[in-house]
């Protein structure tokens, strides 16, 4: 049986940063990187951007060439997907019978597309957008597809909606919900993005409930709602967020639930068992220590660094301000700080201009920062979150005041 001092499971943004930090930090004992997918570790933001809509290739997705991998000796076993784990024996075992053992596991194993429970979910036509073969599919089908119905309106599926709509398909974007990223940002901001798709062709329906999916020769051929309409598409598209994929830790006895809980080391209740990135539950300083998973490229990269200090013996507890990104059109949403729970929201400029912010207030105190096209807006921003700052609301929200002038802490 082959054994590793540092085995990652999961090949993501999570799981490359934990090797990289590791490296860096001078550990030496070997390192192997467990991965479902037969790819080297590749950025996923891309895929529902600008992969999907041609502008950036394949290669240029990779987050290091294979010869990086080679030269720091970190064992790259691709396509093996692990399905249970024995803490007291120190195993992994993947899907195809194969054990591994391991001196310490990194559990940065992701999440997986949250699928329809309905009917018709199975049929060819329907998609993900979370691997690169999800999107390979799609791009496979984009010639014989006119028109396109899209679950969900999150991030995933406006943006992909945006590629689409450009690639002169038809779109519909469907939401359960009265208004779009009603889980992640206010009602402005929504309202925003409504009006923005709505420009562009799309044709948004919120308050939406999905029956099934109905379909003739086991292909797609439409959405079928509660009220008995059908809207006709030969593609389906599913962005209904993410499942956490934390299943064989769970069996092996650590604590968890919606995701696996960890400590501000990013230590499991399992012994020498850590765990980062989207998959895992933690207790963050900027949503007041509610526990929660984060799903963004920020949160896997620090917690990798985190979890590597802890494994190389100097120990400091994650603390890192949550930011994330969306590009929708010639739109460039970026976030930070965490809007959930917030009690007020101020607007820094017209959305008619496309190019303003949305400040986030919790008690008075800045929590979080939507700046769409307003890039000095978001670098200033994160030191009124970082000190919970609470300014004057008018000044606040008058455009011409610098953020960097509001940014001292609350005396």
């Amino acid at each position: 049986m082959t054994r590793y001092d540092v085995m990652i499971v999961g090949a993501g943004h999570g799981g490359a940063a934990a090797a990289i930090a590791l490296r860096q930090r001078k550990f030496i004992g070997t390192i192997a990187i467990v991965g479902g997918e037969p790819e080297l570790p590749y950025e996923r933001p891309p895929l529902s951007k600008e992969y999907l809509a041609g502008d950036k290739p394949w290669e240029r997705l990779l987050i290091r060439p294979a010869a990086f991998w080679a030269e720091r000796e970190v064992a790259m076993l691709t396509g093996r997907e692990v399905v249970s784990v024995d803490a007291d024996a120190r195993t992994v075992t993947t899907a195809t019978g194969e054990t591994i053992g391991y001196g310490q596991l990194i559990w940065a194993a992701g999440g997986h597309p949250r699928r329809l429970a309905c009917s018709g979910h199975d049929l060819a036509g329907v998609h993900s957008v979370r691997s690169r073969a999800d999107v390979d599919a799609m791009m496979a089908e984009l010639a014989t597809t006119t028109r396109v119905a899209v679950i969900g309106g999150g991030y995933i599926g406006l943006e992909t909606a945006a590629v689409l709509a450009k690639l002169g398909k038809q779109v519909t974007v469907l939401e359960a919900q009265d208004r779009v990223l009603a889980r992640v940002a206010g009602v402005a901001l929504s309202c925003f993005y409504e009006a923005e798709h709505r420009a562009h062709g799309v044709d948004v329906r919120l308050g939406v409930a999905v029956d099934c999916i109905v379909g003739a020769d086991g292909r797609a051929t439409g959405v079928r709602f509660a009220d008995g309409e059908v809207l006709p598409a030969e593609m389906v598209i599913v962005g209904i967020g993410i499942v956490p994929a934390v299943a064989p830790l769970l069996a092996a006895g650590a604590e968890g639930g919606n995701g696996v809980a960890v400590d501000a080391h990013g230590r499991t209740s399992l012994p020498d068992v850590y765990a980062l990135g989207d998959c895992a539950l933690h207790a963050n300083a900027f949503a007041d220590g509610v526990t929660l998973r984060l799903e963004s490229v920020q949160n896997a990269n620090d917690m990798a660094t985190t979890v590597a200090k802890a494994i190389t013996g100097a120990p400091e507890p994650y603390h890192a301000v949550p930011w994330f990104w969306s590009n929708q059109y010639d739109l460039k949403l970026q976030t930070v700080g965490l809007s959930t729970g917030h009690d007020a929201a101020i607007t820094r400029g017209a959305s008619a201009a496309r190019s303003f912010s949305v400040v986030y207030l919790k008690g008075g105190r800045v929590v979080a920062l939507d700046c769409v096209n307003a890039v000095k807006d978001y670098v200033q921003g994160r030191a009124l979150v970082v000190n919970r700052a609470a300014p004057d609301p008018a000044r606040l929200a008058d455009p011409g005041v610098p953020l960097k002038d509001l940014a001292s802490p609350p005396g």
